[in-house]
């Protein structure tokens, strides 16, 4: 069965992320652990349910049709704040402790600032989706056997936006009354890499607090494979290069 991709609700650069080398500044307050906007939400859905196989799709299929909707959704939801995210005002790719380098299809290491490294995932990503060859959507066109590990880089470079929405806009979010939409889209996603193992813990662990705060009503103490959060207790809160 071929599912409907839309946006309403070979990937050639590669990035890593690692601690900045420099002494870590006291950190300050995260205000989107705030409790009083940690429990905005635009929908009570259950979305450990949502993301779940359902018998009769595809596995590629629903990735396909999941990984699509996703890409769309936050790409949107990072063009509300993109006019605030400058290379003036994020010159690196950061999320908390965490620098992220982009990776170009020769292996040589790029130092981007925030809105081109975003740049470089949002259109790597576009030009993934939109390959018939890839992302088949016609009936009878196989997948390609590394359909899987494409959605892995995809998903991991998606997270990649996220958190920086969160680590470095999440005022501007408040400010435009989204972080209801913020919370919603970030709870989603991560149940989803969760349920299908898409991305690895270490990747996410920049942002396990909040993943603890927004997920654990949500089913994510124990995902499909038994690698919820808490494994990752304890872990150092930064990405190291690998």
């Amino acid at each position: 069965m071929r599912l409907k991709r839309n946006g309403s609700y070979t990937l050639i650069g590669k990035s890593k992320g690692k601690p900045n080398g420099k002494k870590p500044a006291p950190e300050e307050k995260k205000l989107y652990l705030e409790p009083e906007y940690t429990k905005s939400r635009i929908t009570d859905f259950e979305f450990k349910e949502l993301v779940m196989l359902p018998r009769e799709i595809d596995l590629n299929e629903w990735l396909a049709s999941n990984t699509t909707t996703f890409f769309h959704h936050i790409n949107l939801q990072y063009s509300t704040i993109s006019e605030f995210c400058t290379g003036e005002s994020c010159q690196t790719m950061a999320v908390c402790n965490t620098q992220y380098y982009w990776y170009d299809e020769r292996g040589k290491k790029i130092k981007c600032t925030a809105p081109q490294y975003v740049d470089f995932v949002m259109s790597s990503v576009q030009k993934l989706v939109t390959d018939e060859d890839v992302f088949p959507t016609k009936y009878g066109k196989e997948f390609p056997n590394s359909f899987e590990s494409l959605v892995k880089k995809i998903c991991k470079y998606l997270f990649h936006v996220l958190a920086h929405i969160y680590s470095s806009h999440f005022k501007e979010t408040l400010a435009l009354e989204l972080h209801g939409h913020l919370n919603t889209l970030y709870t989603h996603f991560i149940l989803f890499i969760r349920e299908f193992n898409l991305v690895d813990l270490k990747e996410t662990t920049v942002m396990d607090d909040l993943t603890e705060v927004l997920c654990s009503s949500s089913g994510s103490s124990s995902n499909g494979s038994g690698n919820g959060s808490s494994n990752s207790a304890g872990a150092q809160n930064h990405v190291k290069e690998r």
